[in-house]
């Protein structure tokens, strides 16, 4: 008998987006599937089982023994997991001062603490086998929450749900790391905007009925950007996957190439974290004659 090297992804949020891609982007280079999605159906409706790919109703926003359940159901299916996409989330467009906590909780619930959750349920096993593939799929509003093309506010929520992905998805690489599991490869996916079925509309500008008229004029000129924008994007999502795909299995565009734990995807990404890291270079400089002299007994030169 032939052994079998595929190996197997549970990729989440597969009803579109990113997700829906990915499926048949693995499925072409011989590996095997997991796809998930909140409700099933909505994937059956794209997607035949076959044996190299399993449908799994797995709700990211659920609570964590939920997901600690699924996550072992996923499991039994091919005996591991060795590739694992953190790919579901929402956007939520709200203003920072019209948001209340049960807005902040939703929003991280789905985009910070599922991915965490599920995350830990599988890393026990990868750390077994002493390898494996996490990806985040993060965002390059974490570095820059307006758009580089497009005058843009309304991002501080989600924008603060994919950094908090991030720092926790480098923090994570560090310990693995220092205890002794580097061939868990942990890597942070951050995209602009790509050009999907998920369109911007589905997800429109919020505003609570108390909202105070100070912003209504800001608001205003949020929607309108966002209706210009919607299925306007300049970014090929299947190009996107393909570069995905290629870096975890080393091959492809990323043949030759390092394991990156930071991959932005698109120039507005690239250009996000360009200006973000001017800016806090800008900001060490201004400032460093004063604050690298804070140690106890030190005195300002």
């Amino acid at each position: 008998m032939a052994l079998d090297c595929s190996r197997v992804w549970l990729v989440t949020g597969t009803s579109s987006g990113f997700g829906r891609r990915l499926v048949p982007s693995i499925l072409r280079r011989g590996d095997k599937v997991i796809a998930t999605a909140r409700k099933i159906d909505t994937i059956q409706r794209i997607f035949t089982p076959t044996d190299s790919l399993h449908l799994l109703e797995l709700d990211i926003s659920a609570e964590e023994a939920t997901i600690k359940l699924k996550a072992q159901e996923a499991l039994k299916l091919w005996g591991k997991v060795d590739v694992l996409i953190n790919n579901a989330g929402y956007s939520l467009k709200i203003l920072a001062e019209d948001a209340t906590l049960s807005d902040f909780q939703a929003q991280f619930q789905t985009n910070f603490y599922g991915p965490a959750a599920l995350t830990n349920a599988l890393l026990p096993q990868m750390r077994s086998r002493r390898e494996g593939t996490i990806v985040m799929i993060g965002s390059r509003s974490s570095w820059n929450p307006i758009p580089c093309h497009v005058n843009m506010p309304g991002l501080a929520i989600y924008a603060a749900s994919k950094a908090a992905l991030r720092v926790y998805s480098e923090t994570l690489a560090q310990e693995l790391s220092s205890s002794g599991f580097p061939n868990i490869r942990i890597g942070i996916v951050e995209p602009s905007g790509f050009r999907t079925e998920q369109n911007v509309l589905g997800y429109p500008m919020q505003v609570p009925t108390d909202a105070d008229p100070a912003y209504d004029l800001l608001r205003a000129r949020i929607q309108t950007n966002l209706e210009a924008l919607d299925l306007n994007q300049s970014g090929d999502p299947d190009k996107a996957v393909e570069v995905i795909v290629d870096a975890v299995r080393g091959e492809g565009q990323a043949e030759g190439k390092e394991w990156p734990l930071y991959l932005p995807l698109g120039r507005d990404a690239n250009k996000g974290v360009e200006t973000k890291c001017v800016k806090m270079l800008t900001a060490v400089k201004d400032w460093k004659e004063i604050t690298d002299y804070l140690d106890i007994d030190e005195e300002c030169v």
